[in-house]
């Protein structure tokens, strides 16, 4: 089975995503945990109700949370970490020892680095009136935004779209561009 770790910090739509996927037997995968910075983060209710694992960072330093994390990752087999949402940077240990990938909410590298997440970017897209933004699914490697682009999905932007009309296009894209992604991962291993 291909074993996924979901890191997720706010309300989980990308994870409930997979979630769904695995359920209705479109991705062959299993979620093996559910992580997140934050103890109110919705993504780890959904992970609950579906059976999954969950683990909360206690830490709050950045070079702890790396040493943390490592602990707790090196008891699971796992084959591909995914970020959905997560907000925090991913530290060096971690980056060396597991393929984790990221999605975010632009056509990198516009739009991106510390702080462009969620509605910053659909607003600063918006602002900007650009005509297409979209989504962008990249390996991570230690700095925000900036690791190489696995797969990107355009997404036309109105003038009449907000940044909500916007972020919800967004979204429906980056769902089905994920589980296609995770799907020839999936098909990748099996080969091997």
């Amino acid at each position: 089975m291909y074993n996924l770790v979901v890191f997720a910090s706010g309300n989980g739509t990308t994870l409930q995503a997979i979630i769904d996927a695995i359920e209705e037997k479109r991705l062959l995968a299993n979620i093996a945990l559910v992580v997140s910075n934050n103890p109110k983060a919705f993504a780890l209710e959904r992970a609950k109700k579906s059976n999954i694992p969950t683990y909360v960072i206690k830490e709050k330093n950045n070079d702890k949370i790396d040493d943390e994390l490592d602990s707790i990752l090196s008891k699971i087999d796992i084959d591909l970490i995914v970020l959905a949402g997560y907000l925090k940077l991913i530290g060096p240990k971690l980056i060396q020892k597991y393929t984790i990938i990221n999605t975010h909410p632009s056509l990198l590298p516009k739009y991106g680095g510390k702080g462009m997440y969620g509605m910053n970017v659909h607003r600063a897209v918006v602002a900007a009136k650009e005509e297409y933004s979209g989504v962008t699914l990249h390996y991570v490697n230690g700095e925000y935004d900036k690791g190489n682009t696995i797969m990107q999905t355009v997404v036309k932007v109105l003038p009449t779209d907000s940044p909500e009309d916007l972020a919800a296009k967004v979204q429906a894209a980056e769902k089905i561009q994920l589980i296609e992604v995770l799907k020839s991962f999936v098909a990748n291993k099996n080969k091997n």
